[in-house]
């Protein structure tokens, strides 16, 4: 069970690094440091808490598996189609998937752990996933988005009005530029490593799901 931790543990931790390296290069002239609100200091912790809650718990399926893998491959898609549109450090990003939501890299994660969530096989711990969605992600975007305004001033305000903060809108953003995907900002930022911890994470919940029987 430890080595499991530790490897989901890498995969939660690989996933905020990813995160936090593209908000770098989105606000490229402002010094990124940890102070922000607590909930922005303790976010890896309690990730490495809920994740040893959910391997603990555990109770996975060849079912809860399957339905939890269809749930979390559109997160990884969105992820990867994301990063591949933040380019030009100074330009706020509002081709691709930012033109439906200005947070397409947070709703593609909760995708992913809804998909976890989904995968582990016990209700209850969807309860859980909801409270860490709303007591730590909302709370992260409204501050991102607060820098961002500072950043792009009425650029980002006008953007702000057209596009929702998590939840896509149908059509998308009209002011944006047509821009496609870069495959060298998905290397940059090294987005793979989010395939690789759901490999890892699923692999773990296939032992478990062996061991319990």
């Amino acid at each position: 069970m430890r080595e499991e931790f530790h490897l989901f543990a890498w995969f939660r931790l690989a996933n905020f690094e990813s995160q936090l390296s593209i908000l770098k290069s989105q606000i490229p002239n402002v010094e990124f440091k940890a102070r922000g609100t607590w909930v922005q200091r303790w976010r890896v912790p309690l990730a490495f808490a809920c994740g040893a809650l959910f391997l603990f718990f555990a109770t996975p399926t060849v079912g809860t598996l399957i339905v939890g893998a269809v749930v979390a491959l559109p997160g990884l898609a969105l992820r990867a189609w994301a990063s591949g549109h933040l380019r030009k450090n100074q330009v706020l990003a509002t081709t691709g998937p930012y033109a439906y939501t200005r947070n397409p890299l947070y709703l593609a994660s909760f995708l992913i752990g809804l998909g976890f969530t989904i995968a582990v096989g016990r209700v209850w711990l969807i309860l859980v996933f909801a409270v860490m969605l709303l007591g730590i992600y909302l709370p992260v975007m409204r501050v991102e988005s607060a820098t961002l305004a500072g950043l792009f001033g009425k650029k980002y305000t006008r953007y702000a009005q057209e596009v929702p903060l998590l939840l896509p809108r149908l059509s998308p953003y009209r002011r944006a530029t047509d821009v496609g995907f870069d495959r060298e900002l998905y290397l940059r930022y090294r987005e793979y490593r989010a395939a690789i911890g759901v490999v890892i994470a699923w692999t773990l919940l296939v032992v478990k799901m062996i061991l319990v029987k």
